[in-house]
């Protein structure tokens, strides 16, 4: 019989998505978003398996410019490597971006940074003692905006 050589089966799925990306089941539902900069709805919802968070999004700035899109937000896993240490997003807007983000959460307190962890572009906000509404700062060198996020359902 020959031999195989077959890398997937050396492959170990994990068996649950990691606690730190279950945090973010604060985010799942519909919210309504404003700001100085941006309006509109965004709404997260576990992929089958939980293994990756999806918001989608429809925004207009002031000058009627309209952002939507959709952004997959888990722990990245490359073929035959172990999860990501940091939760990662790629959002990909009707525009043609593909910005990349770093996600976390301690207590009540949710950074994204723009790109990766650390970056001077981030958003910083706090959650409501019920989680209803999550309110903050994007921040950027020269530049930022108020923003918050109001749970609809």
């Amino acid at each position: 019989m020959a031999e195989e050589n077959n890398e997937a089966r050396g492959y170990q799925q994990s068996a649950e998505p990691a606690p730190d990306l279950r945090a973010l089941d604060r985010l799942v539902g519909e919210w309504q978003v404003s700001g100085d900069y941006v309006e509109g709805t965004s709404t997260f919802e576990w992929m089958e398996g939980g293994f990756f968070l999806i918001q989608r999004y429809d925004f207009e700035s002031p000058d009627g410019r309209k952002v939507g899109g959709v952004e997959i937000i888990g722990h990245e896993r490359p073929f035959g490597a172990e999860p990501s240490e940091h939760i990662k997003s790629r959002a990909y807007h009707n525009t043609g971006d593909t910005l990349d983000y770093v996600y976390e959460l301690e207590g009540d307190t949710l950074i994204i940074w723009g790109g990766e962890k650390g970056s001077p572009a981030y958003f910083r906000g706090e959650f409501s003692g019920d989680s209803d509404v999550l309110a903050g700062r994007w921040h950027w060198p020269g530049g930022g905006y108020e923003a918050t996020s109001t749970r609809i359902k």
